[in-house]
């Protein structure tokens, strides 16, 4: 064993000796070093299934033995309940070895447990950022005494926080627990998609005089195997998910049949990029299954399927040695154990470089070789394809794939997270909650506690007076006869909501039960009759109470639909669309497609020579009527949009909205005109202030209802658009 191993508290040494580990992974060993060696905090950024929970607990526990806690030693934070209770099985086991105990503290963890910890405070505790903010608003004093001699806190899936609203959250708690305790705990964080550590560095040590050390990882690297398959069906993508049977078209049948067969025999997660697909996916092979007399090896993972539903798919996928194939979006991304996996299939391009390689992470554990399988379905048009080449008939979510896939395996690019730069909405949420716990308070006093918080420190006090009017002006702050704050009237009902603490907004589901169990929740009532898909099995839909948001169902054959308003637009980076650039450019047919594949991208090719697009960003398509590529990310892109529209150009986002390439351009001005008009916004940064912005124009956040829009069109200048576009290639 290697000096890191002799360094650690003998019932460690017990631990790793009786688990069979014949020496630490280098990993673990640098983590041991920065502990112990430093008084720095850390950040882990090493592959799934790397051993990072152990690497951060192990020298923890060391120096808690040596010195032991007088409160809470640990913080433990987590994105998910579910990663909580998984990572609460594993932290049992090691953390018994030293008679320290772990808690677990959200919506659906033991009472008593919560009240024993209250009591006597000392161990692990383990966390949602909803559920600290929930105890630190209602039992602020019970925290000073819990968290007085916090020593660490340790941040599960860093990149999942840094991004988003909870992101903000978490370093706001952090802060207020590090004012209240006056307890200044080291910060670890884990991840397994980081590229640039820095931002993730940067967003660790927020509010911490300390720095970060961010050990270099000598672990090998993962092997990986890739296939990328197309299937090409006509018509438009079917709105139900249909049985099998009921498809008129033979090619789409065989997508759903070769899906099945690739499954067939291995444990397999089948990622899509939405619920309905999810639901359609797993609802074709179920129907394949009992018609070819092979068990029913399905299940269904995503937010919208009951709680008991995705535990019991985490639970089967754990336990099971044989086959298992479950279909799931997002939620089986981050790190819950599954156990060992044989194969993660994607169904369409991945979002991002971050979620490729947080699937990547899923599979090959424990010296396996990770297996990818990327199925590409594309509708087609004879009659649209009669008019080729077209713009609209380019496959771009095959494009990127290529494009993601390579820029991982040749550079080990990753996207760096983007931190939120002006979230008025999470500074209204946190006013309220702090005001929860003081009571009342002078503006100024709140701008003194607020503002001085890490995530609000490019928020100006001139801003924040704005935001605190308005909160007068709407009755959800009131003066008290001293002329402090408190909260007014119309505020009370949204801080007494149990949701208050949740920074996420959730949509207004019906839940869909059976037989009065929960099965799921669809958006949006359904009729009697209808039939709905969830948790991959077909309903019909007999009662229906709207006072409730309940539908009652029964089981039911054949096809049916379910809606979800869960489409977003997705912030595709700069790399990955010069990347895409390239791929069309070049003439590599990679390994890894299929012929279906490769044939398809020397099609694409051939059309983006005929079509001038390699030489040129404007193509004109009809007299008036352009595309433009700027080759830039979606940032830039709507910036420059929005520039174009300062000068009488009417632009439109394409393809679709969501995840946009280019920019469809309708003017009266010639292509030299236009041109010349594209190259002097690209050629200098832009007036972010001087742009037309609408009401439709805002960050999507809870609560953003009760900002001014002056604050909302600030932050979208600041975090959905990029005014140095100058360096955009051209």
């Amino acid at each position: 064993m290697s000096e890191a191993y002799r360094r650690l508290a003998p019932c460690i040494q017990d631990f790793i000796y009786r688990s069979g580990w014949t020496d630490l992974r280098s990993s673990q060993s640098a983590a041991i070093e920065a502990i112990l060696d430093t008084d720095e905090n850390l950040l882990l950024a090493t592959g799934t299934a790397s051993g990072k929970t152990e690497a951060a607990f192990m020298p923890v526990i060391t120096r808690l033995l040596e010195k032991p806690s007088e409160s809470v030693g640990v913080l433990y934070i987590s994105p998910l309940k579910a990663l909580i209770n998984d990572q609460f099985e594993r932290l049992n086991n090691l953390l018994a070895e030293a008679d320290i105990p772990v808690c677990k503290w959200h919506g659906d963890a033991s009472a008593s447990r919560k009240e024993a910890l209250l009591g006597s405070p000392k161990g692990v505790l383990q966390i949602t950022p909803e559920s600290l903010e929930s105890l630190m608003i209602h039992k602020q004093r019970a925290c000073a005494s819990m968290f007085f001699d916090l020593r660490f806190v340790i941040i599960d899936e860093v990149h999942a926080f840094m991004s988003s609203p909870r992101g903000v959250q978490t370093l706001c708690l952090l802060e207020r627990l590090q004012r209240l305790t006056s307890a200044c705990p080291r910060r670890i964080g884990l991840s397994a998609t980081l590229g640039d550590v820095r931002p993730a560095e940067a967003w660790l040590c927020s509010g911490t005089p300390r720095g970060c050390v961010t050990p270099v990882s000598q672990d090998a690297a993962k092997r990986i195997r890739i296939a990328v398959r197309r299937y090409e069906t006509s018509g438009g993508d079917p709105a139900e998910a249909a049985a099998l049977g009921e498809y008129d078209d033979p090619h789409l049948a065989k997508y759903y049949y070769d899906l099945y067969t690739a499954t067939l025999g291995k444990k397999s997660i089948i990622f899509a990029r939405s619920r309905a697909e999810v639901e359609r996916t797993i609802v074709n092979l179920r129907e394949i299954a009992a018609r070819q007399g092979t068990p029913d090896i399905y299940r269904v993972h995503h937010g919208s399927v009951s709680k008991s539903l995705r535990e019991r798919a985490e639970r089967d996928m754990k336990l099971s040695d044989g086959a298992m194939a479950t279909g799931a979006t997002v939620t089986l991304e981050l790190g819950i154990d599954i156990g060992r996996l044989d194969q993660v299939v994607q169904i369409g391009a991945p979002t991002s470089a971050s979620s490729f390689v947080q699937r990547i992470g899923r599979c090959g554990r424990c010296g396996q070789r990770a297996e990818l399988l990327f199925v590409m379905r594309e509708q087609w048009d004879e009659l649209c394809a009669s008019q080729r080449p077209s713009i609209d008939l380019f496959d771009w979510q095959m494009i990127k794939t290529i494009s993601i896939i390579q820029l991982y395996i040749t550079k080990k690019w990753v996207e760096p997270p983007e931190a939120q730069q002006l979230p008025y909405a999470l500074l209204y949420q946190q006013t309220l909650a702090h005001l929860m716990t003081v009571g009342e308070a002078s503006a100024r006093s709140l701008a003194q506690a607020l503002l001085t918080l890490s995530p609000f420190a490019r928020i100006s006090a001139e801003d924040y007076q704005l935001l605190l009017r308005h909160m007068i002006e709407i009755d959800h702050l009131a003066r008290t006869e001293s002329g402090a704050l408190m909260i007014g009237r119309a505020a009370e009902a949204i801080v007494a909501n149990y949701q208050f603490c949740s920074v996420f907004e959730s949509a207004a589901e019906y839940d869909v039960q059976f037989q009065g169990a929960s099965i799921g929740s669809v958006t949006g009532a359904a009729m009697v009759g209808a039939r709905i898909a969830l948790a991959g099995k077909i309903w019909e839909c007999v009662r229906v109470n709207e006072a409730r948001k309940l539908i009652q169902v029964i089981k039911a054959d054949g096809g049916g639909s379910a809606q979800w308003n869960n489409q977003a637009r997705i912030n595709t980076h700069d790399r990955i669309m010069a990347e895409m650039r390239e791929t069309l450019r070049g003439e590599s047919l990679y390994m890894y497609l299929d012929d279906s594949s490769r044939a398809r991208l020397i099609e694409m090719r051939d059309d983006a020579r005929e079509l001038g697009l390699l030489e040129s960003n404007l193509i004109m398509f009809s007299s008036g009527q352009y595309a433009l590529f700027p080759w830039v990310g979606t940032k830039k892109l709507y910036t420059i949009a929005l520039a174009l529209q300062l000068f009488g150009v009417e632009t439109s986002v394409m393809p679709g909205g969501f995840e946009p390439v280019y920019l469809e351009i309708r003017t009266r001005k010639s292509a030299t005109e236009l041109a010349a008009l594209v190259r002097a916004i690209q050629s200098r940064p832009i007036d972010l202030n001087a742009l037309a912005l609408t009401e439709e124009h805002q960050v999507p956040m809870k609560y953003n209802e009760y900002i001014p829009q002056e604050l909302l069109w600030k932050q979208y200048c600041a975090d959905a658009l990029c005014a140095d576009i100058a360096n955009t290639q051209q």
